[in-house]
């Protein structure tokens, strides 16, 4: 089965950086998309990241500019870089896994198959 396990959360004030880290495996279906996704109190599940097939990044609004995925293929890694944290950011983060298509010309992604267990993240 697939698995993906986070780790790197904690807390940190606002303002500050944290990086976390989702280390993959398992992982049969091909192409595949990588994502960030954050559980808030109070809140439905919401996107973070998205990375497709080829690469490509997605960023929702809320925190383009702050977060930076980047992945290690070598390893399976993926990571979140997390700066300019706002109390708002504290949340569970979670790393999925999903189907994607890579067809040359574009990419893109159909929805996540496989989920972490999450990593707590809290900003004061």
């Amino acid at each position: 089965d697939v698995q993906l396990v986070e780790s790197g959360g904690g807390s940190v004030q606002a303002g500050g950086s944290l990086s976390l880290s989702c280390a993959a495996s398992g992982i049969t279906y091909s192409p595949y998309c990588m994502y960030w996704r954050r559980q808030v109190s109070g809140r439905e599940r919401e996107a973070v990241a998205n990375m497709e097939p080829d690469g490509t990044l997605d960023y929702p609004d809320s925190v383009k500019g702050r977060f930076t995925v980047s992945k290690d293929n070598t390893r399976n890694i993926l990571y979140l870089h997390m700066n300019n944290l706002k109390p708002e950011d504290t949340g569970t983060y979670i790393c999925a896994a999903g189907r994607g298509y890579d067809l040359g010309t574009s990419t893109g992604c159909y929805g996540v198959d496989s989920w972490g267990q999450g990593t707590q993240v809290t900003v004061s």
